[in-house]
């Protein structure tokens, strides 16, 4: 089944041949391709849109406000923001309205299609260079904002919780389910469930929740390690970004 895909940015050419070029590919349904310099009230985006390509750059932070509206209906759509700036105080803030990634507008097709797909699925994609700051950031207001002496994962079950500590540790997804066992959308399910609970939009403040617990100990099940010879570090950018 086709990606549905929702277009809503500044300049019209810029939405007009994003539109053409991503209609273009097999995997992919544009249903709608707008241009506004600022937005309106209300935005319909639809019930059946998966992503949204959204402009960050529209005045008035308005990109933001939408996103966290979106991000509330009853089956919120993934929404992807685009800008010129690869700034991590807005990513940031990005995140915590329920954005699933941030592309710079500089950057290649490619990289875009390769996004859209990995949000698709439910990941969560950031510019590589800022991925490490992004994740400082989160885990500084986290810290501000913890309530002493309450274990962030004791509302997760065992397998939420398991889950959570390998993208934690920077296991890549696609090997989430490996290292445990279990099917990709049994993973994809444990995923959505624990950021319900954690009350966070993406797999991103779920791990900026849980990495302080990780540095001071946090007792983790044996588990096999993943296939492979390769050491996975202990903070990865592929682990949010990797199917």
């Amino acid at each position: 089944m086709a990606t549905s895909l929702f277009i809503l940015l500044r300049e019209r050419t810029f939405a007009d041949a994003l539109a053409i070029r991503l209609g273009k590919e097999p995997d992919m349904d544009v249903v709608a391709a707008l241009h506004a310099a600022s937005l309106p009230p209300r935005v319909n985006v639809g019930s059946e849109v998966d992503v949204v390509l959204l402009d960050a750059d529209i005045a008035d932070n308005a990109a933001l406000r939408l996103c966290q509206e979106l991000s509330r209906s009853s089956a919120p759509p993934h929404v992807i923001l685009l800008s010129y700036s690869a700034s991590p105080e807005r990513i940031v803030r990005a995140i915590s309205t329920g954005a699933a990634g941030w592309v710079c507008k500089d950057e290649s097709l490619e990289r875009l299609i390769e996004v859209v797909r990995g949000v698709a699925r439910g990941e969560t994609w950031l510019p590589p260079a800022q991925t490490g700051q992004v994740l400082r950031l989160l885990l500084n207001a986290y810290d501000r904002a913890a309530e002493p002496d309450v274990p962030v994962l004791s509302t997760l079950t065992d397998r939420e919780r398991e889950v959570l500590i390998c993208l934690a540790e920077g296991t890549p997804r696609r090997d989430v389910a490996k290292r445990l066992h279990m099917s990709p959308n049994t993973v994809r399910t444990h995923l959505q469930k624990l950021m319900g609970k954690l009350d966070v939009h993406s797999a991103m403040e779920a791990v900026a929740l849980t990495r302080a617990q990780l540095d001071d100990g946090l007792d983790t099940p044996p588990w096999p390690e993943p296939a492979g010879d390769a050491k996975i570090p202990a903070v990865s950018r592929h682990a949010l970004s990797a199917g």
